[in-house]
């Protein structure tokens, strides 16, 4: 397994968000979190990239207790991207500088062969010709890819998108959905928290529904949001039904 999380527990306060969560996560399989607003989703992709530090349980990644004390929280994060539903762009700096910035000045990479790199990725998506814009200047959907990209250019074994597509208008989700799904081809892995339940129906290996922060259910996406074996899963699903969201 890539990932694997075993009994994690978090409280923030006197709120227990993660109660003895269980997920493992295998090399190039795009896993979905579903789940009510304050079941766990994004704190747990917090808790993988250790910007949230578990109370109690392990983290695994390739097979390395990350939530030892001892294992350096930078080191790890260059394994991991992380992607915000508010994009995160530095707004002072160009796209191709908010691209390369972690390249160069944490890696250690060439600037040149940084550029080149996220002018290919650019390219890709169709976003070359906003290299030199700044973040105000684009739309949400090309902000929001352009923050994947960001994630991506250090090659990371393990990318973590929150809620990435929550703060676009619904004619800019559909190219951000686009871009994973391409992603998902690449054999990327990934780990996603998302609502929108038929994208994770179409691209997601396996969904996991979360409820007060334990995964009550798991299975194939076909199995989870067509027929899930809980109660509590089948009642969040009507819940998105009539908000006409599946």
């Amino acid at each position: 397994m890539l990932l694997t999380c075993t009994g994690i527990r978090k409280t923030f306060g006197d709120t227990m968000v993660l109660d003895g969560l269980d997920l493992s996560v295998d090399e190039h399989e795009v896993v979905a979190l579903i789940g009510a607003s304050g079941s766990g989703k994004s704190t747990l992709l917090r808790c993988v990239n250790l910007l949230a530090e578990v109370d109690d349980g392990t983290i695994e990644l390739d097979g390395e207790d990350i939530t030892n004390p001892k294992v350096n929280p930078d080191l790890v994060r260059r394994k991991i991207g992380l992607v915000f539903q508010s994009y995160n762009l530095f707004p002072h700096m160009t796209v191709l500088d908010n691209i390369t910035l972690s390249p160069v000045k944490v890696h250690g990479r060439p600037a040149a062969e940084a550029k080149e790199q996220a002018m290919d990725w650019l390219t890709r998506i169709g976003l070359a010709d906003k290299a030199g814009s700044y973040p105000d200047r684009l739309s949400g959907g090309q902000q929001q890819r352009a923050a994947i990209i960001r994630a991506l250019v250090n090659s990371p074994r393990l990318l973590l998108l929150d809620e990435v597509t929550s703060a676009l208008d619904p004619e800019l989700v559909g190219e951000v959905l686009t871009m994973i799904r391409d992603l998902k081809g690449d054999g990327i892995t990934m780990v996603l928290a998302t609502h929108e339940m038929g994208f994770a129906r179409q691209v997601a290996d396996r969904v996991a529904f979360l409820d007060n922060g334990k995964v009550l259910e798991e299975g194939p996406p076909a199995q989870v949001l067509k027929d899930p074996v809980e109660a509590r899963t089948r009642q969040f699903l009507a819940r998105i039904i009539e908000a006409g969201r599946l």
